[in-house]
């Protein structure tokens, strides 16, 4: 019998998991990139990046572009460790019998 590895509730979230694997493609990525490609108000994309900052998955550095406020984020070596062990976990899955 198969055994499910549980799927990581931190990436399982919607738009979190929206904005790591964004992040997997790129260095960094500003805070108005990720909320123009996730569709998210501002309120609700800065809760989620706060939450995987908080767990370590993200760098989030704030400073100014000619006096305005700009965030950018990256993801951190445990970020992508996680997201592949999440993928992985889906695959698991998605295809039960293959190893």
């Amino acid at each position: 019998m198969t055994q499910f590895k549980d799927l990581d509730p931190l990436l399982h979230s919607q738009l979190r998991l929206a904005i790591i694997s964004l992040l997997m493609g790129v260095e960094e990525a500003e805070f108005t990139y990720l909320q123009t490609q996730t569709g998210a108000t501002a309120g609700n994309l800065s809760i989620q990046i706060t939450k995987l900052k908080e767990a370590e998955y993200i760098n989030v550095e704030k400073k100014f572009r000619n006096n305005y406020p700009l965030t950018l984020c990256s993801i951190t070596p445990l970020g992508r460790q996680k997201f592949a062990e999440y993928v992985k976990a889906l695959r698991n899955y998605l295809n039960p019998d293959q190893k």
